[in-house]
């Protein structure tokens, strides 16, 4: 990996360099494929660029850089990072953030631990009914990733309890099933301050989504305020309506626009590309940034 200032970004066409996915997951949270393998497959979809972001880790920001390097496409290493508004879960996109930043490990590390906290919690509820245990889960996530509800999800599939990810999440894993646990997490205002103090650029994933937390409660002018770079429009989970109000949001308050695919590899239907970012947009994120250097594209 590279630090900020390795590369000159500042002429460089983004334009160029081809479509841009910027909310991509591996292994090393919730995804189902490897780093380098989700990067080959963006490549192989006609990705110019994309961005990984697992969800509170950049544990696989090295491989992911190096296979970039090796098929020439652009990589904008990321995060989501979990938040939380009231009884609601805000995810926060955060690009090209200094992963060393005191602040961001020090939250990262505590939300990592008590996601793991929350699914043993979870694991050991549903066991009291149906034949899940730990060992289950530990074997459909890779060592050392993010643990969360996905990962349930899959061993519960391959128990045969449930279909697919989408039915365990409509039914056993949501939150009015009965097994639902909370978990620690900070205000969407303090994840964006951190990144930001990390020298990254903050972004609110699917907004529209998830019950519409922060449209629904009017909050998005607190989080601009603390500053927010940008709202993910383009997202299969925000419909017609929500994405109407964001572009008009994104105009009021001057936020950065963006689309993206939130491709999980087999765990989702979200397939690579399906929304894209403006290379504009790209490029203004990676101007704005001070904490981490993009890949460049070959």
């Amino acid at each position: 990996m590279e630090h900020v200032g390795a590369a000159d970004t500042t002429a460089f066409d983004w334009a160029a360099a081809g479509p841009a996915d910027l909310h991509l997951h591996s292994r090393e949270s919730d995804g189902t494929d490897a780093p380098g393998d989700v990067v080959r497959a963006a490549a192989a979809a006609g990705l110019g660029v994309v961005a990984l972001t697992d969800h509170d880790t950049v544990a696989g920001w090295g491989e992911a850089s190096e296979v970039a390097r090796e098929v020439g496409i652009g990589l904008l290493p990321g995060v989501e990072f979990s938040s939380q508004l009231g009884p609601a879960s805000v995810h926060v996109l955060g690009y090209l953030l200094d992963p060393a930043s005191e602040a961001f490990t020090g939250e990262r590390e505590r939300i990592r631990h008590d996601r793991i906290d929350r699914a043993e919690r979870m694991v050991h509820a549903i066991g009291r009914d149906y034949p899940l245990t730990w060992q289950h889960i530990e074997q459909h996530s890779a060592p050392g990733a993010t643990i969360g509800r996905p990962h349930i999800a899959d061993a519960l599939v391959a128990l045969g309890i449930v279909p697919d990810r989408s039915a365990a999440f409509e039914g056993i894993l949501h939150w009015q099933g009965g097994y639902y646990q909370p978990h620690m997490a900070p205000a969407p205002e303090e994840a964006i301050r951190i990144i930001h103090d990390a020298g990254g650029v903050s972004v609110l994933a699917h907004p529209g989504s998830r019950g519409r937390p922060v449209m629904r409660m009017g909050v998005l002018g607190d989080l601009v305020a603390a500053g927010l770079g940008g709202v993910e429009v383009w997202h299969r989970d925000n419909d017609a309506p929500s994405r109407r109000q964001l572009l008009a949001d994104a105009e009021r308050f001057g936020l950065l626009v963006t689309g993206s695919s939130d491709y999980h590899g087999s765990g989702k239907p979200n397939r690579l590309g399906e929304h894209t970012t403006e290379p504009a947009v790209v490029a203004e994120i990676v101007r704005r940034s001070t904490g981490w250097a993009p890949v460049l594209p070959a």
